[in-house]
């Protein structure tokens, strides 16, 4: 009749000290947080392969042909990675990469002026590619965490080379399909996006999956922002040839 009232234990208040890494704007739109968001991004992914797709197959090409080669070249990692995982590839599981799609092709079909505008407007370069890099990144990242929750250890703790592949080619399946081109792409060393692929999925496993993470808050959150931020710097400075041998060479030659 006379019981105590239990004490209400106030849960614990831990400090992050590195939490002003996902507090901000920028973290919040690379984490993709929301449905549009996501598909905003997804729009950006397509349209940007769009360009490259359209511009390298000839004008007389069936638009059958074009949707196919474009719907290939977009999904080529979300594909061949869940096939190796035994998992569902990512055109058939997401219907919202289908409706993107769908709409990048009708961009690019029915105004294929918007190519020559991309390739001469820095202004539309810019978000564009930022869509681009922030959809690739959550690629990677959720196509290397399927693979490190699939696949079993085998000479160390953790399957270590597994995820690694996987990630990489999450990252940069696209340029190798439809499959009949091979190996080619590899034929003059790796491009961009495949050296930035493997790059990212190394360090990002090895952070995740070892003791470096151990005390860290939101590990993954906080290696999935930073890798968007590699990919963004990489891609930018690829598209305004910042760094580039080309931009050094015709520098050099004004010099002279």
């Amino acid at each position: 009749m006379f019981r105590r009232k239990p004490k209400m234990v106030e849960p614990e208040i831990i400090d992050d000290p590195t939490g002003w890494m996902l507090d901000n704007p920028f973290s919040e739109f690379v984490l993709l947080n929301t449905v549009e968001i996501k598909f905003m991004c997804m729009i950006g992914y397509t349209f940007l392969t769009g360009c490259k797709v359209f511009g390298s197959l000839p004008s007389s090409a069936s638009p059958s042909m074009k949707f196919v080669s474009l719907a290939m070249a977009c999904t080529g990692g979300g594909i061949l990675v869940p096939i190796f995982l035994n998992g569902i590839p990512v055109p058939l599981a997401n219907d919202y990469y289908i409706m993107a799609l769908l709409c990048s092709f009708s961009l690019h079909h029915y105004f294929p002026v918007l190519r020559d505008v991309f390739k001469l407007s820095g202004y539309l370069k810019v978000p564009v590619i930022v869509l681009f890099e922030t959809l690739r990144t959550s690629v990677v990242v959720t196509l290397l965490t399927a693979a490190q929750n699939k696949i079993a250890p085998s000479a160390f703790s953790f399957a270590f080379f597994g995820p690694i592949f996987c990630g990489s080619v999450a990252g940069c399946g696209g340029a190798f399909f439809p499959l009949n081109k091979g190996l080619e792409p590899l034929k003059e060393g790796l491009a961009a996006p495949m050296a930035t692929a493997f790059v990212g999925s190394v360090f990002f496993h090895i952070f995740t999956s070892t003791r470096l993470s151990d005390d860290v808050i939101d590990a993954r959150k906080k290696a999935h922002v930073h890798l968007t931020a590699f990919f963004l710097i990489v891609g930018l400075c690829n598209a305004f040839g910042i760094g580039s041998s080309v931009v050094k060479a015709e520098s050099d030659k004004k010099k002279k």
